[in-house]
């Protein structure tokens, strides 16, 4: 009698279980800002605010900030706390990107605007909005 062998493929294992607080942070500047643009813009009413990655800009990626409904898969992470609080939400293409990233909203002389710190690019343009992976 003859036996054959047989191999089982390893199951694939379970992506980490990682709290909201530790995929990305929106620095207390920044929610704020996102409070103050869903008060004065209509189109923002019951939505709330999509962080996403997208190709393009001098570095090959570039972020885009835009209210936004809830989708399936979407990530919703929490950020800020009590009345000023929000929800920020990344779809999966996006979350590997983003992953790790603080979004800060600045103010000064020279401008403003929604800054994005990532430990995951391995470059970024000289505007500061796009970055390579």
């Amino acid at each position: 009698m003859s036996s054959t062998a047989q191999t089982q493929t390893p199951a694939a294992a379970p992506a980490p279980q990682l709290s909201p607080t530790q995929l990305i942070i929106f620095t207390p500047a920044a929610v704020k800002k996102v409070i103050s643009f869903s008060h004065e813009s209509p189109e923002a009413e019951g939505k709330n605010l999509r962080l996403y990655v997208q190709g393009g800009g001098c570095s090959g990626f570039e972020y885009g900030f835009k209210f936004d409904e809830e989708k399936d898969g979407d990530y919703v992470l929490p950020q800020g706390h009590g009345e000023e609080s929000i929800e920020v939400l990344v779809d999966s293409f996006s979350m590997p990107f983003l992953q790790s990233c603080t979004v800060d909203y600045y103010e000064n002389f020279a401008g403003s605007g929604f800054k994005v710190s990532n430990p995951n690019a391995k470059g970024t343009c000289g505007c500061g909005h796009s970055f390579s992976a």
